[in-house]
């Protein structure tokens, strides 16, 4: 799998320390962005391009970082077919995963440090979707809903 990372400036010092992490652990990754420290940039022009590396390409998932996790959340849910969470502690996020196939973790820069950063990661990346035909039909619903927006702007 591999594993697309962005940052807005409010996350960017914790998705630095995440990437020496990820090569450490030897995954493979690509950051998206932003590259530099901007306190002037915007979170949407990131998560957006997480998002459809995400929506496009088979066997990845994102790691979106900012303050909060929620605005990268915000943007990248806009794209069909990403399904991207803000998780608050471990369960959350392992529900995601199996109950919701979720593709884009969302995490905070200023709730978050890098060791619960770390253990958040690694449930995201070890836990898989269960398939249970409930589960299934919901995210279904969910597709077939982006699918009439698309034919029918509302």
């Amino acid at each position: 799998m591999k594993i697309y990372l962005a940052s807005d400036h409010g996350g960017f010092y914790l998705k630095e320390q995440i990437k020496k992490w990820l090569a450490q652990n030897h995954y493979r990754f690509e950051d998206l962005g932003n590259t530099v420290l901007d306190p002037e940039d915007d979170y949407p022009d990131f998560a957006l391009a997480v998002a459809v590396k995400v929506a496009k390409e088979a066997d990845t998932t994102g790691i979106l970082f900012c303050r909060s996790g929620a605005g990268m959340a915000f943007a990248a849910n806009k794209v069909k077919g990403i399904r991207a969470v803000v998780p608050f502690d471990n369960k959350s996020v392992v529900h995601a995963r199996m109950h919701n196939n979720a593709n884009i973790l969302c995490l905070s820069g200023d709730w978050f440090n890098f060791e619960k950063c770390t253990e958040l990661i690694s449930l995201w990346l070890s836990t898989l979707f269960n398939n249970e035909e409930r589960h299934v039909r919901r995210i279904n619903k969910i597709t077939n809903y982006e699918i009439t927006i698309n034919n029918n702007v509302i």
